[in-house]
Order: structure tokens, then C-alpha cells, then sequence
């Protein structure tokens, strides 16, 4: 394992991610340790200084985290992080078994939890405030002799020092003068705003003389802020999560904050060309918890650089600049043109330049683009979401004519209930293709399962390139205008040849036949893309 500096940084600012510990605590994660292992190594290639691993000693699977990640990582920019307490109050140092499980981590550099809340030392700890402080000073030394690099985190930092400014003063001192490198300020319960938290670091910083580092909740929502204010004030030391996963409502999302000081700030605080991998960075540790990743998400969310006004088109048709705070490439992310009835005729120009398609020049053609477009909304049509059914309606505009793979004559489904309570589901499909007509039948776990088995066992002994698709995602909406039953149905299919997705919508007013269309659009989608030329 390597223990030099971070690539690409400098001691000077501290990027510390705490994932793997803090991040691990969200409600629903569960992390193994070979998941432990992957993640650490994506936080590693993103370039981050310091990965928090978790308590070695604590629990076993942590333990075996440390010697694994010991063994099996070559740490390219990060440095390895064991977590633990400060010695047990009444306990030597030297022999308290929590900090001996931190040397024995192999770990570099040791984060320690420290109280800095008098009701907490006096209520949780059972001890007074002086022994607290020298449970303090004799950690902090004894990791030191032991050569460890030693950050301790304040515990409730901010709620201490609005009940007791002296004293969770005198423990950040304390910890400093023993040795710290840094003393990391913590919002515990998350309930800080930026300018209470921008005043208490700079008053702290100059009373102490401490380097000081900010590790922020997300309660109020504020974690990114608080964190970017602590650095206004003269913290040097950042502690986030990726994708801000974290207890309760979650941390300080590493992604829009280091975004934040390297774009907008001007440090260079990751490697250089890491900052353009982040959008994967991110999708990747989404994937390793198994959380969807949020599309809403600044920076690398799906939606971050989405435009669907018209008006917004337009100002982009001149100058991205106008309704971008930064080029999303430089991100790893990429400007989306989305297709509605909000649409005019720049946000159709502009999707049919992205799908491959000049339409500038055609005045006529983009009128018709937009009125249909707006015309199948009114419908429920919904193409912000279902780029594959817009590209094969501009297709359509584009050729003056329909062309597809095959052509339905009828489909039927079946749902029988029997009396054991099992339920069988068959479908029958009639489709002409290459001037063949075909009857297939299906049965599946559903009627729409039974629906797409019939459909593919009809069509792929012409169309053999169907058996690389599968279908991903299938969500159904019931839309206003009806009741109850009665209503129309949307509903929007994703549909995956192995190296990409795509999606398609249907409408109709029963599940069934929108199935069919968004069934019927999403192969037609694929086979184009393989390369098959319609001959319907």
C-alpha cells in the first residue's frame, strides 16, 4: 500500500472522504467488504487525499477491510483512514485496546472521535471535562509515537460551542497542542446555517491557532454550504461522502463540493483530468450500494444540464454559456435537449442536431416536429423522457413516410384465474415482416410479460439481432383526465442491448395496448440501431 501525498494536490488543502464509514450509515446500505474495496478504489482514482475505511476493531468486517485493502490496493492518490475513539476515561493510552486496533489497521493516517460537548462528556462519557481533555492529549501522543498522522473530530462541535464556547474551545486546543494535524470541526445533529458556521470556525481558528477541518450533516439541508463557508472562514480540511450518502438525511456530497473548489473556487484539489471522470465516478458508487442514482443531482445528475423550455432553447441555440453555470464536460456530464409541449422550434433543432439529424435549414419540417410533438403530449405522450419514441417520430417527419420492421394485423391476451389461485397469462400476436405473415403465442408472468414473449418468439427468426435486447425498466402511470379504472395509461419502457439504454413511450386507454406501442417503438429503436434497414 502506498502512503505517499495525493497526486495531483498538495498538503496545503485536505480532500477527506468518509464513505466508507459515515456514508456507510444511510438507511438501506449495506456494504460488503468487497464492496468496501471497489469503492474505496473509485474514491481513489477520483483523487481524493484521504478514504476514511472505518473502525478497525470495532467489528470484523471493518478489520478485514484494513487488511485486505492493505494487501490488494496499490493507492495511487489517496491515503488509508482508520476511524476510532479517543482511550477510555481512567485507561492508559497505550493500553486501550480500541487504539491498539488502530495501529494494528496498518492504516497511515487515524481519524479520532472526540467529545466536544460538555453535556455529552458529562451524560455519555460519565466523566468529568479535565479527564476528558486528557483522554485528548494522550491519545493524540500516543498515536503520534506510534508514527500516525493523527485528525481528531470534534464531535456536536457547533451545539457545544453554543453551550459552552470555553470549553469546546480548550478541546480543540487540546488536541492541537498533543500533536493533531488537524482538528476537524463537526454539525453532528446537521442544524447549522453557513453564516453561524462561517463565524465559529473564523472565531475559532484565530483563538486557537488550530488547522482546522469542517465535517457537515445535511439536516437543513445546508451541508455543502456549511462546508464552502468553513473554507471562506479558513478551514483546510473538507470531510464528505460520496453522493452525500450518510445517517439520517445524509453528509456533505463530495461531488458538488470539490466541483465547487475547483471550478468556482480555483484550488486544484483533485489530480489533474479527474474532475471530468466525476459524473462516472459517481454513477459507478451507485451502483456498488445498489441506490439509483439521483437525476436531480448538481453537477452529474441526468437532469443537471437538461433544458426544456423553449425559451431556454433558444438562448442555448446562441450560447450554451446562457443557461449553464459551466460547460457540463468538464464535469463528465453532457447537455440534454428535452422534447415537450414546452417546446419550440430551437429545442427541436437542437435534440435533432444531438440524435444526428441538421433540421436548421428546414423551416416547414420543424413546424410539423413541433405541432406533432405538442399534439402526442396532449395525448400524454410524455418525450423528455422516451428520446428513442422522439427520435422515431423525427424519422418518420424527416422520411415523409412510416418505416418500420413489421406491421401488426393483432395481438390478444389472455388472463385465465384458476382455482387453486394460480393465474396463467398467454398472448397471441399477428404480425407481417419481409412479407411474411406470423401468428406467435406467449406466456409470462403477466399479460404484458406473455405479450413481448409472443412478440419476440414471432420475429426473431428474421430478426435474430432481437435476442441480444432485454428489457431493463417497465413503469406504468395512470393519468388525470379519467377515474379510476377508466383512465388512460402511459407507459414508458427501457430497453438495453448490453452497451446502452434507451426508452419508449405508449399511451392507450388500457395497460395492454400502451404496452404495445412502447414495446412496439423500443425494437423498432433497437434494430435500428443494429444497423437493420425497415422494410415495412
Amino acid at each position: 500500500m502506498s502512503t505517499h501525498a495525493p497526486a495531483g494536490t498538495d498538503d496545503n488543502f485536505h480532500i477527506f472522504d468518509t464513505t466508507l464509514r459515515d456514508g456507510a450509515q444511510r438507511e438501506g446500505i449495506n456494504l460488503t467488504v468487497a464492496d468496501k474495496l471497489t469503492i474505496a478504489r473509485h474514491l481513489d482514482e477520483f483523487g481524493v487525499g484521504f478514504i476514511e475505511g472505518g473502525w478497525p476493531g470495532a467489528n470484523p468486517r471493518d478489520t478485514e477491510f484494513f487488511d485486505r485493502a492493505c494487501e490488494e490496493i496499490d493507492f495511487r492518490n489517496a491515503q488509508l483512514v482508520a476511524f476510532g475513539s479517543t482511550r477510555k476515561a481512567g485507561v492508559r493510552a497505550s493500553e486501550d485496546a480500541q487504539l491498539k486496533a488502530l495501529v494494528d489497521s496498518g492504516a497511515p493516517v487515524v481519524t479520532l472521535v472526540a467529545k466536544s460537548h460538555d453535556r455529552h462528556v458529562e451524560l455519555a462519557l460519565r466523566t468529568t471535562l479535565e479527564e476528558n481533555l486528557e483522554m485528548v492529549r494522550d491519545s493524540v501522543a500516543y498515536l503520534r509515537e506510534q508514527g500516525r498522522r493523527v485528525f481528531v473530530d470534534c464531535e456536536h462541535f457547533f451545539d457545544g460551542y453554543l453551550a459552552n464556547a470555553r470549553y469546546a474551545k480548550q478541546v480543540v486546543s487540546a488536541a492541537h497542542e498533543a500533536g493533531a494535524d488537524v482538528v476537524v470541526l463537526c454539525d453532528t445533529n446537521g442544524g447549522m446555517l453557513p453564516a453561524q458556521v462561517q463565524a465559529v470556525v473564523r472565531t475559532v481558528l484565530a483563538d486557537t491557532g488550530a488547522r482546522l477541518g469542517i465535517h457537515a450533516q445535511d439536516d437543513t439541508g445546508c451541508a455543502v454550504a456549511n462546508t464552502l463557508a468553513a473554507v471562506d472562514a479558513g478551514a483546510t480540511h473538507v470531510q464528505c461522502t460520496a453522493n452525500g450518502y450518510g445517517e439520517r438525511v445524509g453528509n456533505a456530497n463530495l461531488f458538488p463540493v470539490t466541483a465547487a473548489l475547483q471550478l468556482k473556487y480555483g484550488k486544484q484539489v483533485l489530480p489533474e483530468g479527474a474532475l471530468e471522470e466525476m459524473t462516472r465516478i459517481s454513477h459507478a458508487i451507485a451502483e456498488v450500494v445498489n441506490l439509483v442514482p439521483s437525476t436531480h443531482e448538481p453537477y452529474v445528475g441526468t437532469s443537471a444540464f437538461a433544458h426544456k423550455a423553449g425559451l431556454h432553447a433558444s438562448a442555448i441555440k446562441v450560447d450554451p454559456d446562457l443557461y449553464q453555470h459551466i460547460e457540463p464536460e468538464r464535469v463528465g456530464n453532457t447537455m440534454r435537449m428535452l422534447v415537450s409541449d414546452m417546446a419550440g422550434r430551437a429545442s427541436v433543432e437542437l435534440k435533432g442536431k444531438e440524435l444526428g439529424y441538421d433540421l436548421e435549414g428546414d423551416r416547414d419540417l420543424v413546424g410539423r416536429i413541433v405541432a406533432r410533438v405538442k399534439e402526442q403530449e396532449l395525448k400524454g405522450f410524455t418525450y423528455e423522457a422516451a428520446d428513442a419514441s422522439f427520435e422515431l417520430l423525427l424519422r418518420d417527419e424527416v422520411d415523409g413516410r412510416v418505416r418500420r420492421f413489421f406491421r401488426l394485423e393483432s395481438w390478444r391476451t389472455i388472463v385465465e384465474q384458476r382455482p387453486d389461485g394460480d393465474q396463467a397469462n398467454e398472448a397471441t400476436v399477428k404480425l407481417w415482416a419481409k412479407g411474411e405473415r406470423i401468428i406467435a403465442t406467449g406466456e409470462g408472468n403477466g399479460p404484458v410479460n406473455a405479450l413481448d414473449r409472443a412478440m419476440r418468439s414471432g420475429l426473431e427468426r428474421l430478426h435474430p439481432e432481437l435476442a441480444r435486447l432485454s428489457l431493463v425498466d417497465y413503469k406504468v402511470r395512470i393519468l388525470e383526465g379519467g377515474h379510476g379504472t377508466d383512465s388512460t395509461t402511459r407507459v414508458l419502457v427501457s430497453m438495453s442491448d448490453g452497451r446502452s439504454e434507451w426508452s419508449t413511450v405508449g399511451v392507450a386507454d388500457n395497460i395492454i395496448a400502451a404496452s404495445w406501442q412502447a414495446l412496439d417503438d423500443a425494437y423498432t429503436y433497437g434494430l435500428l440501431r443494429a444497423g437493420v434497414e425497415p422494410h415495412e
